[in-house]
């Protein structure tokens, strides 16, 4: 098991590229999202040596010259220095918190009920109803059939290489839930949970989970780590055994 000082740094890290994004990396990572998952920029792991004031101008600057009117910034308590007094002072609304959590993967205990399974993403017929899921859940645009290819190349990639893997979830044989995962130090990053909201509550989203760890342990991966959502996946993860070790928050700010 890592320790918690490896854990908090291995979450401040952690930071997503979407495909076609663009991202600048000075004091602090920002990535501007394409217009499929909204557009906008998004902001974190603030290292900086300036007051939050002068760091945020900066970050206006730069989603003003993308030409996005939209900034959202994702604070952690591994922030220096911590935005978020800043932000609120400028009117910046709280849009999300994560909770994060970990726990090495041998002691997860997860029970799964019957009709729930889990099987890892290999073919185009399974990516399909991967967006399937992701469009309504997360309310982004649907892929068309060259974004479908794209999709599987990369997930293809990414299980063949060993560095991570797609899953999906079904109740009763019917795709309901997915996720996925990428390896990094030992650690497995468990990201993008999404179920329907009709079959939430049946056990999709544990099934979707214990394969993914079952699979990531097979990888190298000794820790899982994870950002979940109070009112969603933590309850679950809470009864798995995992460990909260604090909370990251997202402000928005109109630029």
């Amino acid at each position: 098991m890592h320790t918690t000082d490896d854990i908090l740094q291995a979450s401040a890290a952690w930071v997503w590229f979407p495909r076609d994004s663009d991202h600048e990396r000075t004091d602090l990572q920002l990535v501007r999202y394409p217009a499929r998952f909204g557009g906008g920029v998004r902001a974190s792991q603030v290292r900086a040596t300036d007051d939050a004031a002068t760091v945020l101008d900066r970050a206006i600057g730069r989603t003003r010259a993308w030409g996005e009117t939209q900034l959202t910034v994702w604070t952690s308590g591994a922030d220096r220095p911590d935005l978020e007094e800043e932000l609120r002072r400028r009117g910046a609304e709280h849009v999300d918190s994560v909770a994060v959590f970990a726990l090495a993967i041998d002691e997860v205990r997860i029970e799964v009920p019957a009709g729930a399974t889990a099987e890892i993403v290999n073919t185009l017929a399974q990516v399909r109803e991967v967006d399937g899921i992701n469009v309504p859940v997360w309310e982004q645009q649907p892929l068309d059939d060259e974004g479908l290819r794209v999709e599987l190349d990369e997930i293809t990639a990414a299980r063949e290489t060993g560095s991570g893997l797609r899953v999906l979830g079904r109740l009763d044989g019917v795709a309901v839930s997915t996720a996925g995962c990428t390896i990094v130090d030992g650690f497995t990053r468990l990201w993008g949970a999404a179920t329907l909201a009709e079959a939430r509550g049946r056990g999709a989203y544990r099934a979707v989970l214990a394969e993914r760890l079952r699979a990531s342990a097979q990888l190298g991966a000794t820790t899982a780590l994870v950002k979940g959502r109070h009112a969603t996946s933590a309850p679950i993860l809470e009864r798995a055994g995992f460990a909260h070790y604090g909370d990251e928050r997202a402000y928005r700010l109109t630029v």
